[in-house]
């Protein structure tokens, strides 16, 4: 095996290993009565506090298509994956806005208990942002002009019509599968007809899109950040 191959196996292995891991805590810990009962009040907590309710409603109100939304998930699974990024560890996972008929939804490609056929999903705002599952949240704006906005619809709206599934080889170089960031990364500079509008990490000679790289560049501007009580 070549140097260069050993270099490009070593991000990928590593990180189903922890994802291995980390499953299997969360399955130990899920198991226990104690535990399990102790983290649905929390999320009980969080869901029915005024507090968060308010600011996720004031926040939905400022969506518009084509913004980016970021979230940073309540399980030890989203602390896993926003350990990936590799300059702010804050968000576990992202997606991008189509209003439709004057409600904005969220389309995202994710995988796990929570989307058992992996296939690319679109959820209301409210859902998506809910504070029962969620730490905190944040929406990024690009400025889109006209023409670019409808080559983002027309790839968002192919990507979910083929049902694209979420990769758990988390492999840039094919595009029938999409991991969270890797799907907003693809649609948004194909949409820009830009391949560097968003750029990629690269961690031991393996591409990467971290949910940081999304945001953590000169074209998005934060509208708002929220962190749930």
């Amino acid at each position: 095996m070549s140097v260069k191959l050993k270099k490009l196996l070593i991000f990928p292995a590593v990180f189903f290993l922890l994802s291995g891991a980390v499953f299997l805590l969360w399955h130990h810990n899920a198991s226990g009565g104690a535990v399990a009962n102790n983290r649905s009040l929390v999320r009980q907590s969080r869901a029915e506090n005024p507090y968060n309710r308010q600011l996720s409603d004031s926040c939905i109100r400022l969506l518009q298509t084509g913004d980016l939304v970021l979230r940073m998930g309540a399980d030890v699974t989203s602390y896993m994956f926003s350990r990936m990024n590799q300059k702010e560890k804050i968000f576990s996972h992202c997606g991008l806005v189509v209003v439709e008929d004057g409600y904005p939804f969220v389309y995202h490609s994710i995988g796990g208990e929570d989307n058992p056929d992996a296939e690319l999903r679109r959820d209301s705002a409210n859902f998506w942002f809910s504070p029962a599952n969620n730490l905190s949240f944040g929406i990024a704006r690009f400025a889109w002009r006209p023409e670019q906005m409808e080559r983002l619809l027309q790839v968002i709206y192919l990507f979910y019509a083929q049902k694209r599934k979420f990769d758990m080889k988390f492999d840039l170089r094919t595009d029938d599968r999409l991991y969270c960031a890797e799907f907003v990364y693809k649609a948004v500079n194909q949409a820009m007809e830009d391949p560097e509008f968003i750029k990629p990490s690269a961690v031991f000679g393996y591409q990467f899109v971290g949910v940081d790289n999304l945001y953590l560049n000169r074209h998005a501007d934060f509208i708002c950040r929220v962190q749930y009580k």
